[in-house]
């Protein structure tokens, strides 16, 4: 009697231990296969993205989710609640802002296109035609105030204070000639400001969604060269070296990649060096 107990108990661990790697080896596979879930902006963003998916990913062993955004705080906010693999849509000045104020920890894994921020009018032609008094709409949140305002100091519309670096803001303003007017907007809203306003600056991205075509309408443009607000892949801290992630980013930085950034943009996105 016992010993029938004993092979019993043997079988049944045996029978548990089979079981046991069959369902290790499941899962394995499933994370082999699994999809990597990616927020991102429509454009140029989810459109880079759909390149990679279609042409670059399935030869890489990656499956991607393209999930589109059409604001700048719910793909951190999802990506840091683990309802996201990795964002697409941010430069990494934002970002750090981000981090600051909100507590997460999400990081920066390689810079992959620039989106040369511009001033856009439906009211006059040239920059030096902003007459005195106008109102210039520019993006409300911290990193894109600041370069915004770097972008009218560039072109000697105002002068800032030495070393208000990309936290600038209106109080840093030393010297504004026309005694433009700054009206702080959510940055997705700018392209519609259009009609209301002298002069909007205006990021690539919903520039390019809105029809604009920064490298001809734009009053003023960003230059590349040495410009840190190349926007890139993002990741929750601690997954930087994952093998799907460092494969990703490989290929969003592809030759491949870069030709059809500049064939589709034609100078309005700018691939990362």
């Amino acid at each position: 009697m016992k010993f029938g107990r004993i092979v019993g108990a043997v079988v049944l661990a045996l029978s548990l231990a089979a079981c046991g790697t069959s369902q290790s080896a499941t899962t394995q596979a499933e994370s082999a296969d699994s999809v990597l879930k990616i927020g991102a902006s429509p454009v140029p963003h989810a459109e880079i993205l759909g390149f990679v998916k279609e042409n670059l990913a399935p030869a890489a062993g990656l499956k991607l989710e393209i999930v589109e955004f059409t604001d700048y705080v719910q793909p951190n906010t999802q990506l840091d609640e683990g309802l996201l693999t990795a964002n697409f849509f941010q430069h990494k000045p934002y970002l750090d802002d981000f981090n600051s104020s909100k507590g997460t920890e999400l990081a920066f894994v390689a810079p992959v296109h620039l989106e040369p921020l511009g001033l856009y009018s439906k009211k006059i032609t040239e920059a030096q035609a902003l007459p005195a008094g106008a109102t210039v709409a520019v993006p409300n949140d911290a990193t894109n105030l600041g370069r915004a305002l770097k972008l009218l100091a560039d072109n000697g519309m105002v002068k800032l204070r030495d070393g208000a670096g990309t936290a600038a803001t209106e109080r840093d303003v030393t010297e504004n000639p026309k005694n433009l007017r700054f009206e702080p907007l959510e940055a997705a809203q700018l392209p519609r400001s259009l009609e209301d306003v002298d002069a909007a600056v205006i990021n690539g991205n919903y520039a390019i969604e809105a029809g604009l075509k920064p490298a001809s309408q734009a009053l003023v443009l960003e230059k590349g060269e040495g410009n840190p607000y190349a926007n890139g892949l993002v990741v929750p801290a601690g997954h930087e070296k994952d093998a799907n992630i460092v494969t990703l980013g490989k290929l969003l930085r592809d030759q491949r990649v870069k030709d059809f950034i500049q064939q589709k943009y034609a100078g309005s996105v700018i691939p990362a060096e």
